[in-house]
């Protein structure tokens, strides 16, 4: 089969043909049509030093063509969808020790097939095609678990969701505003903000003003919750944003460390500030639920052919892509 395979740090990712998996016990062998690209599969192939080649890619969608040892032969045709989130263990609060995500260590969706435990195997939404499903999984379940499980959001919160175009920033607007929360945007181009609230931003601040956050204070006052993928200088400014007994939730770090924060404004204002990362099984099982109950579709922006994996990492780079991009595996398939 031909899959893309990191080989070593840093250098042009290529197509190459490789063994075709064999479903062993409790395994299912997926054709797949759709893979979506994540920044972590660019950290890897910019920053890891990897031991052995490895098929990144941990979002995928597919038909199950093969069943292993103790599985049902009736999945055979099902549309699905693969959960990323792998072994994440006992204690929901936190991924145990032999958690993994696909695509790192083990291989993942950027291939014709892919072979995984039937655990991480779900039955794709109805009323998804196979290339919405393929954007929902890692980043998704990010926002998932930030807003539901962590912040706990409620109809009758004001939200902040930080760089609006990307995939879980996305997913978490489209989610906030089906809780029926008020939802605002940062980022910085207006033609993404003006995007946001054609999707039902309540609105949008530009953080390059360097009044926005007496912008937010004059007009809005406060945030009830906070979800920010960024970190870095920035990060200090949400705390100066947050209500009272605000709840703020960070899952990323693509502006880097945290700098000067002010203990006295977490204290004063109670200030719960949160982690977040992926998500557990029964996670990933509600946020398909969700998007099913509510009629979501995820946000996509472009396709790739899968021979295109460096067009479409360095479009993600240029950061003007405005939701999820997908890799058409079924029609590099078709045309190979």
């Amino acid at each position: 089969m031909k899959a893309v395979l990191f080989k070593s740090k840093d250098i042009p990712l290529a197509v190459s043909e490789v063994a075709k998996p064999t479903p062993g016990k409790n395994e299912v062998l997926i054709q797949l049509h759709y893979a979506a690209l994540n920044h972590r599969d660019i950290w890897i192939w910019k920053e890891k030093v990897l031991d052995q080649e490895l098929i990144p890619g941990s979002d995928g969608s597919g038909v199950v063509v093969a069943v292993g040892e103790e599985v049902d032969t009736t999945l055979i045709g099902k549309e699905v969808v693969i959960n990323p989130s792998m072994y994440w263990g006992d204690d929901s609060r936190f991924a145990g020790e032999s958690y993994e995500i696909l695509g790192n260590p083990s291989n993942g969706t950027f291939a014709e097939y892919i072979k995984i435990d039937e655990s991480f195997v779900h039955e794709k939404p109805a009323h998804l095609s196979l290339k919405e499903a393929a954007a929902l999984p890692l980043a998704a379940l990010t926002a998932y678990r930030a807003l539901f499980t962590k912040a706990k959001i409620t109809a009758n919160d004001t939200v902040l969701v930080t760089g609006i175009g990307g995939g879980a920033a996305l997913f978490l607007l489209q989610m906030a505003i089906a809780a029926g929360a008020s939802v605002y945007v940062t980022s910085s181009s207006e033609k993404k903000i003006n995007q946001a609230i054609q999707l039902g931003a309540t609105g949008g601040f530009n953080y390059k003003d360097p009044e926005w956050t007496l912008k937010v204070k004059n007009t809005i006052g406060s945030f009830d919750v906070i979800v920010d993928s960024a970190g870095g200088d920035g990060f200090a400014l949400l705390t100066e944003i947050a209500g009272q007994a605000a709840r703020i939730v960070l899952f990323g770090r693509t502006a880097g460390d945290i700098n000067h924060l002010k203990p006295s404004v977490i204290f004063n204002k109670q200030l719960s500030i949160t982690g977040t990362m992926m998500g557990t099984h029964e996670e990933f099982k509600a946020m398909l639920s969700y998007y099913s109950e509510h009629n979501l579709k995820p946000v996509v922006d472009k396709a790739f052919q899968l021979n295109e994996i460096n067009d479409a990492a360095a479009y993600m780079k240029s950061g003007e892509h405005f939701g999820k991009i997908i890799f058409s595996i079924i029609s590099f398939q078709n045309k190979a």
